[in-house]
């Protein structure tokens, strides 16, 4: 599965811009003083031979272009403090009480179906443990804050949103995890990715059709046939309006 990382800038990233930049301009010299350079760069695994300037030079350009789109992309994805990463058999508790405080319970109804969203596969956002003080004991790190979780159901060639939550809306955390799970989509060969919200929930109209995904259907009445299934649904939701109908959004991939 997928894995994308969210972390602050520091001023970590313009020194090593500056060590790049000096290694390269000391390369370049060697290689014109010299007439051959060997070079070994280990990224990946890989070793790299340079025997004239112009290849010097040339993979120099490369580098500098690889470390530049990835500083872009690290710092136009992230400026978070937060880390996506996929669910693991240990998050199941947390899961379970999560879904339970935001939902009411860990039983997910869409479609007039029935899942239970701790068993699901997914993505959870946290935040990196805080470091112990120098010379305070291990056991005094701070454990990782979860601030989100999205849950899929899995088909054939095609995969449900069964959940999203945020405890942190100001920072991204919602768009990261439906991100993640796109990208886990592509490379799994899903084709169409799917999810139900109700009529009473226009925050998530809002939120879904920004990001691409289009009304399918409206299953009118739909909530009434849910609620046999799942008692806990409320007859007035969001905004003070009636529970009524389920709305299907799509984004094909």
């Amino acid at each position: 599965m997928s894995q994308i990382q969210f972390h602050h800038k520091g001023p970590q990233d313009t020194e090593k811009r500056h060590i790049l930049h000096t290694i390269l301009g000391i390369l370049g010299f060697l290689g014109a003083l010299g007439g051959k350079v060997f070079c070994c760069f280990n990224r990946k695994g890989y070793s790299t031979k340079f025997t004239t300037v112009f290849q010097v030079v040339q993979y120099g350009i490369q580098l500098m272009d690889y470390t530049q789109d990835t500083m872009e992309r690290s710092e136009a994805l992230t400026m978070t403090g937060f880390t996506i990463r996929p669910l693991e058999r240990a998050d199941r508790e947390w899961v379970a009480h999560f879904l339970d405080e935001r939902w009411g319970t860990t039983q997910i109804v869409s479609r007039g179906k029935a899942v239970y969203g701790h068993l699901l596969p997914g993505f959870i956002a946290e935040r990196p443990a805080a470091e112990a003080q120098e010379g305070a004991p291990e056991d005094e790190a701070a454990a990782a804050e979860n601030v989100g979780l999205i849950t899929v159901h899995i088909g054939d060639k095609e995969c449900e949103i069964t959940t999203l939550d945020s405890l942190d809306e100001s920072i991204g955390v919602g768009s990261a995890l439906v991100e993640a799970v796109e990208n886990w989509a592509l490379e799994a060969g899903i084709a169409r990715l799917w999810l139900v919200t109700t009529n009473d929930n226009l925050e998530a109209l809002k939120f879904w059709q920004k990001r691409g995904y289009e009304l399918v259907s409206v299953h009118r009445n739909a909530i009434a046939d849910a609620r046999r299934i799942k008692p806990q649904i409320p007859i007035t939701g969001l905004n003070g309006i009636t529970i009524r109908d389920e709305i299907e959004l799509e984004k094909i991939i």
